[in-house]
């Protein structure tokens, strides 16, 4: 049970969805104008803005099987679990993992 609360909890996250990121790249997220661009999108908050930079982290501490630990992830991983206190349970193995899964 407690695998399937990781990605709902994610899923909460708008710009972790795939379908939210590929709109705004096209610059025209729900809510906004069609002329906005990716860089200006006012609809994320910093702590998505993290957690989509920490992609990279992420896949190499999954890669690594938690050797490799970088700054960005550390910062996500606090974020996340600084805004979801329900994910404050998971490990940063688990989390790391939803983070690429999105």
């Amino acid at each position: 049970m407690r695998k399937f609360l990781v990605p709902a909890a994610l899923a909460t996250l708008p710009l972790l969805a795939a379908p939210a990121l590929a709109s705004s790249f096209a610059g025209s997220t729900a809510g906004t104008s069609a002329g906005g661009t990716s860089a200006s999108s006012g609809s994320s908050s910093g702590d998505d803005k993290i957690v989509l930079q920490a992609r990279d982290d992420a896949a190499c501490f999954v890669a690594s099987d938690g050797a490799i630990r970088g700054a960005m992830l550390e910062a996500a991983l606090a974020a996340l679990r600084e805004r979801h206190p329900e994910l404050r349970e998971q490990g940063d193995l688990q989390l790391a993992q939803a983070i690429l899964a999105r």
